[in-house]
């Protein structure tokens, strides 16, 4: 084992959860887990090979095929997703600690975050009692009809690093009460959260092949996407792959949903107060330290008013005090990895290059030798097609953009080939919700950041196809089927 590895955490970090066993993988090959902290090893897990995901694709096939699963009623089906929420809440300190190791959130925020996958398990577990499963309908020639949703079959989840619990808890509750069976495949940057879900499925023996768990880099993950036995993939991460991944899809007309990169605008309108504008985007700038594809990055305010909301953007983003992300007077992390600080270190550096003018941050913090983290950083005068008005960074970069009008300003927000996230700032509710109509994005907040998985999330454009969370977010795990019986429809008298 590597120096510093911790086996606290995971029970099985050698094997793969394959067919409800902990099996062991074809190769000796490791993936070793910095701790974005300290850059030490803290965790190493088994690397999948190509033989590792056709076990595992094979695992859920049987399991879907000819398995007990696919043919559970819906309400059988909620009674495991209850039993993996009980288990999770009890696991709430090893989701919490080892997402704050892989990603750089701060521990007092995971502690908070990490219960709510269970009560997305609970959620969807209501669903089995309120989502419309079956539709009564009457053919053209009078006959009795049903409209049914049925499982799409074998699900492969590709899960991000910088939120793993929520993102594995959707896209697996959404997959199992629909009765699909799922491999997940989880990050190298951070394996533990799917990694624990195994264990939880393990520990109240679920149906084998129900869940499977495999880690890989991105050549061998391309073989779960290429695979003829898997029926969708579900993928969370950068748009870059997400264009492979459809085109991979297309190719075998695999169903797929993709939540991909953002570069999210906020509109601060005249009669908003700055000072409020800038105390909102700054808290919000700093979630995950940056590394959120909804974050919004894009500040688009009247260029009479640029300047002074720079001062007051860069004053309250350049405060945040930047440290160990274990401590409670922290208010941000580090970045997950060296390869994400590096990419955003090369973004600030372009932002310079190309002639936007640096209010804050923009370097290492001083007081910091280790760790992968990156001061919260401001940029002014932006122009809107330079490479950081256009490109997502992922990271704490903020880019303040002027506009001529309220009309220039709907303009810039949607020039980009992203749609994701925005927000409206100002008093006016009704004003708020009639720019908001006019931004392209799957979410528009008013006033602040604001999103919602349990009512739906996703993007326009080029930041993915489909959405997760809510009632929205079950459609892409299951197929339509009409039902036409040789049975005839009294006529209402």
């Amino acid at each position: 084992m590597p120096t510093g590895y911790d086996n606290r955490f995971l029970h099985h970090a050698d094997r793969f959860f394959i067919g409800g066993q902990w099996v062991e993988p074809s190769s000796q090959s490791r993936i070793d887990v910095r701790d974005s902290g300290t850059e030490e090893v803290f965790l190493s897990v088994a690397e999948a090979q190509v033989e590792d995901i056709d076990r595992a694709v094979a695992a859920a096939r049987d399991a879907f095929d000819r398995g007990p699963w696919p043919r559970q009623s819906h309400r059988e089906r909620a009674g495991w997703l209850e039993k993996i929420a009980d288990a999770w809440v009890k696991r709430v300190d090893d989701f919490a600690e080892t997402w704050t190791r892989e990603s750089g959130i701060l521990h007092k925020l995971a502690k908070r975050a990490v219960p709510g996958p269970a009560h997305t398990f609970r959620v969807h577990a209501g669903y089995a009692e309120t989502f419309e499963w079956e539709e009564p309908h009457v053919s053209q020639d009078g006959r009795r009809a049903m409209l049914v949703r049925e499982p799409v079959g074998v699900v492969g989840a590709i899960i991000p690093w910088n939120a793993p619990n929520s993102l594995v808890a959707y896209k697996t509750a959404a997959a199992l009460i629909a009765g699909c069976t799922v491999i997940v495949k989880a990050s190298p940057e951070a394996p533990a959260a799917p990694y624990i879900l195994a264990e939880i499925c393990d520990e109240i023996g679920l149906p084998k092949g129900v869940y499977n768990v495999v880690t890989a880099d991105r050549e061998v993950s391309e073989r779960l996407v290429r695979h003829p036995g898997v029926d969708k993939i579900t993928f969370t991460g950068s748009t870059a792959a997400g264009r492979r991944i459809a085109s991979i899809c297309g190719d075998r007309i695999a169903r797929c949903t993709l939540e991909l990169g953002g570069k999210s605008p906020a509109i601060i309108l005249d009669d908003y107060d700055l000072d409020k504008a800038a105390e909102s985007l700054s808290q919000s700038a700093r979630a995950i330290n940056g590394q959120v594809c909804s974050s919004l990055t894009r500040l688009i305010v009247s260029r009479h008013r640029h300047d002074d909301f720079v001062e007051a953007i860069a004053a309250r983003f350049g405060a945040v005090k930047v440290g160990d992300p274990f401590d409670e007077a922290s208010e941000m992390g580090p970045l997950a990895s060296e390869s994400q600080r590096d990419r955003v270190e090369s973004y600030i550096a372009k932002g310079r290059a190309e002639g936007a003018r640096l209010a804050t941050g923009g370097h290492r913090p001083a007081h910091l030798d280790r760790g992968y983290f990156v001061e919260p950083t401001v940029f002014a005068n932006v122009d809107n097609h330079s490479s950081i008005g256009r490109e997502e960074i992922f990271g704490p970069v903020l880019s303040v953009i002027p506009a001529d009008s309220e009309e220039h300003a709907i303009e810039i927000a949607n020039d980009t080939i992203y749609g994701l996230n925005a927000s409206v700032f100002t008093n006016d509710p009704e004003r708020a919700y009639a720019v908001g109509r006019r931004i392209r994005a799957g979410t528009v907040g008013h006033n602040a950041f604001k999103t919602d998985f349990t009512i739906s999330f996703g993007g326009f454009k080029q930041s993915g196809i489909g959405r997760e969370g809510g009632t929205e977010g079950m459609y892409p795990y299951l197929e339509a089927k009409t039902i036409i019986l040789d049975e005839k429809v009294p006529k209402a008298t």
